[in-house]
């Protein structure tokens, strides 16, 4: 009985949905078939290039989304025009935040992403009425908020070494989650935009990176294809356990 209750539902489930990272290990997962179908109604899938802002720093917010493919860089710009990238979103990271009117900050696709748009007064009321949804993304605050405090330890103790190291580890954690051993992946920011992320010049993300690459932690192909032979290696680099 329980084996074609769940055949069931999986029929249920939007098509599009089927398949879709966000609902089998993003905030979507909570949903019932009947809440991903009404979503679904109003939901819109859309690609964008890297360079696209999705959301500018104290704009309106009348949408969230899933990320389903890319990575996503926040920023905060101070008033005379000065920025700090911030923090990064992957897939199948929700982006927004629920019941706040406008944006803290400023997001911007790194990389080409595919996003799934969901109209804010839609997901806002299934929240109200769905406290497994509201577990959900509180659940992920509280992991973005660790997050945030190990890196605010990488930018006020780590050497620039180190630095670059722990970036790396981040990408490559979430580009392919459960890899072991080795990675291959694309980095999503240019050494400008690293260099802002972890408070270096640029001049020392490039002579850091060519000394993780002679040491064979590291191979770089096309200035942003990163070929890592040992993630355990480069993560005691990083300065992990």
């Amino acid at each position: 009985m329980d084996a074609q209750l769940k055949i069931l539902d999986i029929h249920e489930v939007p098509l599009v949905c089927r398949g879709c990272d966000a609902r089998h290990n993003g905030v979507c997962s909570t949903l019932t078939p009947h809440q991903l179908t009404e979503l679904n109604k109003h939901s819109q899938r859309k690609a964008v290039e890297a360079g696209t802002e999705l959301i500018g720093q104290g704009q309106q917010v009348h949408s969230y989304s899933n990320i389903l493919k890319g990575v996503v860089k926040l920023s905060k710009i101070m008033a005379d025009g000065r920025q700090q990238i911030v923090g990064l979103q992957f897939a199948p990271d929700f982006m927004g935040r629920p019941f706040h009117g406008e944006s803290l900050m400023a997001a911007e696709a790194a990389t080409d992403t595919e996003l799934c748009v969901l109209p804010r007064k839609i997901l806002e009321r299934m929240i109200s009425e769905s406290s497994e949804l509201g577990s959900r993304l509180h659940n992920q605050a509280l992991t973005e908020l660790d997050e945030a405090r190990d890196w605010m330890l990488t930018l006020g103790r780590k050497s620039a070494r180190e630095k670059v190291a722990s970036l790396l580890v981040l990408v490559a954690a979430h580009a392919d989650p459960d890899r072991l051993g080795d990675c291959a992946f694309e980095l999503p920011l240019s050494r400008a935009d690293i260099a802002d992320f972890l408070g270096l010049t640029i001049e020392t993300v490039s002579r850091q990176m060519t000394k993780l690459r002679k040491d064979g932690l590291i191979h770089i192909e096309n200035n942003r294809q990163v070929y890592v032979p040992d993630l355990d290696k480069l993560a005691v680099t990083a300065g992990g356990d």
